[in-house]
């Protein structure tokens, strides 16, 4: 069986052909217009998904709480985004901004993810519980009927041929 090693690649930095002025100016240009054009989005984003950034950067292998507390902050980021369409300027992001209900409903929404990463595991701990629970009593029930059809001499006598 033939081995498989990986190359070295020396020449991929010389045979990389750096723009030239022209075409990086232009590509300046272009992500200029572009960020100019989406700018109130992008303030609108940056700030509401706060929760899910710090996240990102503070606990990154961790992508269940990742993905649960950022789905929730999007979902309350996302009424404001479609009201932002509405007023695509600047004063529409700052005045989203600005009003204090608005960034509890989308800052609240991350805090809701985090309540529902964190407890989630007690909610499934505490219904495996009461089932276990119901099952054993349904089980006590079900001896006791056993016990009063067959008697306690013949339970007795089978317990006493299985412990020898």
């Amino acid at each position: 069986m033939k081995k498989i090693t990986k190359k070295k690649n020396a020449d991929f930095k010389k045979s990389f052909k750096s723009l030239s002025t022209a075409r990086k100016s232009l590509l300046f240009i272009f992500l200029a217009l572009m960020a100019s054009s989406i700018l109130p989005a992008i303030i609108v984003i940056l700030i509401g998904l706060l929760p899910t950034l710090t996240i990102l950067f503070v606990d990154p292998k961790n992508s269940a709480k990742l993905v649960i507390v950022g789905c929730f902050n999007l979902s309350g980021l996302f009424v404001y985004l479609i009201n932002l369409i509405n007023r695509f300027n600047m004063d529409g992001a700052f005045s989203i901004l600005g009003d204090v209900f608005n960034m509890i409903i989308m800052l609240g929404s991350a805090a809701l993810g985090f309540l529902v990463y964190y407890e989630m595991p007690n909610l499934f701990a505490y219904v495996a519980k009461n089932f276990a629970q119901r099952r054993l009593v349904r089980i006590d029930k079900e001896l006791t009927k056993i016990t009063e059809d067959w008697g306690d001499n013949i339970i007795n006598e089978q317990i006493n041929k299985i412990g020898k």
